[in-house]
């Protein structure tokens, strides 16, 4: 059975950081890319941030771009997502996906294809 499981989020003030974790399990960890998309009341899904498991390259949303940081444990099936210098806009439900490595260029940009995600859990930034 395919799990993702998100944890990590919380209450931080502005200026203030959070790690976010997504362990996976119940697939070929190195044949996915691991995303991470937010979704704000009454706004889409957006992503913030991805990375292919099996060669390490990542992508970001100019909003977080110089802020958050992605990172994998292969070892672990474990993705990691570091969040510096939060906003009030940064505040939503952050949840993470596995999208199959054969779409690659790019793993932000294939948001429909994304086939598993996690519960999310919530990020609120308090001015």
């Amino acid at each position: 059975e395919v799990q993702l499981v998100e944890s990590g989020g919380g209450l931080v003030q502005a200026g203030g950081s959070l790690r976010l974790s997504c362990a996976a399990s119940g697939f070929t960890f190195d044949d996915y890319a691991i995303g991470w998309f937010r979704q704000a009341p009454g706004k889409e899904r957006e992503g913030v941030s991805c990375i292919y498991s099996s060669h390490g390259s990542t992508y970001y949303a100019d909003s977080v771009k110089g802020r958050f940081t992605i990172s994998s444990d292969n070892a672990k099936n474990t993705v990691y997502l570091q969040m510096n210098i939060l906003k009030p806009e940064d505040t939503a439900v952050y949840y993470c996906g596995a999208l199959n490595a054969q779409f690659g260029n790019n793993c932000l940009h294939w948001l429909d294809e994304y086939d598993n995600w996690g519960q999310g859990t919530q990020v609120a930034v308090s001015s």
